[in-house]
Parts: C-alpha cells; structure tokens; sequence
C-alpha cells in the first residue's frame, strides 16, 4: 500500500510504501485484550484496612444466667461493646457488626487484590499491528468520530518535528484539513455524577495522535492542543492508537517514523 507524502505546506512532494505492519489483519478483540491489560496494570491497589470496624471488644455472651451477657434485657443479640456498668446493669453499643454505627463493612474492598494482568507477546504485538493498521483506514476513523480531511489517509514530512510553537502546530493542521476536528476536541462538558467533585470535572475528546520517530520540539508544541497527542514510534501501545479500546484513532504518521518502522521491524513476530 502506497501513500502520499505533504510537506507543511500540504504539497504533495512523493509517495512512500507503507511497511507490512499496516497489513495486518484487523483484529477487535485483540486489540481490546491488550488495552484492558494495560489499563489494569496501571491501576493502584486500594481498599479497607483489614482490622477496620473490628478493634471494639464486642465479645457478649447469649446465654442465660452469664455475667455480662445480654440475654433477658429485652434486646436484639447484636455485638455489643460495653461503655459503662453498675453492677449488673450495663451501658452498651452495638459494635464490630456491619449494621452498626462505626463495624466492620459487610464486603469491604480488599486491598490484597490482583488487578495485574499478563498477554502473550505476540498478541500483544499483533494487537499493536492490527491497530496501526486500522489507522489508515478511513472507513474506521471515521466511525470513531473524527472529522477527517478528503485525502486522508498520508504521510506527512519529517520536517513536522521542527515545528517549536503551539501557533505554528495548529496552524499546520488546518492547513492540511484538520481544522474541523480542532473544533471537535477543542470542546468540554462536564462529568455527570460524583467524578466532578474528585478532580475529573471536564471530559474532553480523544483528538488525532502524531508518531514521530524522536524526541523533537513537537512534542512540547503541541501539549497544550486539547486532545493532541505526539508520541515516539517505539513508544507504542495498543491503549495509544485505540483509546477505550475502540480501534480507528486518526492518526499523522511522519516519515521518518515509517522508516524507523521499516528498518527496525519494530513489532513484528
């Protein structure tokens, strides 16, 4: 498959073999096992201390006739830890039962979890193949939302990593047709529910990705680009070309990152 290389002025200057990584079959369900292994083994363990709701001495008898026991008052045998007494009449709390003020959760998040989860590598690297193969194809980028221009999908030139300013990154993606979908990740709502109290307020958009082959000026440039992402071709995963799992994530593709693509047989078997 051969595609067009723009320079930064969007001129078509050649056209480039794309290596055999983008011909690989597209596969849905891999490329989701391999974006939910990362997203869980980024997750944080948390849950309750094993002790918490259990430190009260709540330790009554049920029977009849026993000291300090709770049979023949009248009461429901709840655990119950003993705040006062005079002589055989008690002040008491229940305690340590989950139906109680201050016990024990009845199914408390267990901090002791494993949310770790392994993948084989090579369908971790055929599930990175099959999505940078879905980036080229305009039918599945376009139904994951982006708004894309007549002639994707290209190659852009390697020149796109000199460009030092947001201004002059922004106005190179309108010039290569990209203007309406700066519109479309450029806006925000705000999170139903509780999430927006607790540092999540806004949802944005997941915008186009950028792959470059280093480290360049770019990568600085376009951070404050709402949605905009510049990564390095080594530097891959599935979650980064299919965020939420959805495959089609609209994509730049310099040149130089093809021929890293190429001579390195970055991902292959």
């Amino acid at each position: 498959m051969k595609l067009s290389v723009i320079d930064i002025s969007n001129n078509k200057i050649k056209e480039v073999e794309l290596p055999s990584q983008f011909n690989e079959e597209i596969r849905p369900d891999l490329v989701k096992k391999a974006v939910l292994t990362i997203q869980n083994n980024k997750r944080q363990s948390y849950g309750a201390s094993p002790d918490a709701g259990k430190r009260a001495s709540a330790k009554l008898s049920k029977r009849r006739k026993a000291y300090r026991g709770m049979y023949g008052f009248g009461i429901s045998r709840v655990p119950r830890k003993i705040l006062s007494r005079r002589g055989r009449r008690f002040n008491w709390a229940g305690a340590f039962a989950p139906g109680t003020v201050s016990g024990r959760r009845a199914h408390p998040p267990r901090a002791k979890k494993i949310w770790k989860k392994d993948i084989n590598e090579k369908e971790r690297k055929k599930a990175i193949r099959s999505a940078i193969s879905a980036t080229v194809s305009k039918n599945l980028v376009e139904e994951r939302g982006h708004i894309l221009p007549d002639n994707y999908p290209f190659v852009v030139d390697s020149k796109i990593g000199s460009l030092a300013k947001t201004k002059d990154v922004k106005d190179f993606l309108k010039i290569i047709g990209f203007e309406n979908e700066l519109k479309r990740v450029g806006k925000k709502k705000i999170r139903a529910g509780k999430g927006k109290s607790r540092g999540r307020k806004y949802i944005r958009k997941k915008g186009m990705l950028i792959v470059v082959s280093k480290k360049s000026k770019l990568m600085d440039a376009a951070k404050n680009i709402s949605g905009i992402e510049v990564v390095e071709i080594k530097n891959l995963n599935a979650e980064i070309l299919a965020p939420g799992t959805k495959m089609g994530r609209a994509t730049l593709w310099s040149e130089d990152a093809i021929d890293a693509l190429r001579k390195g047989g970055l991902f292959l078997k």
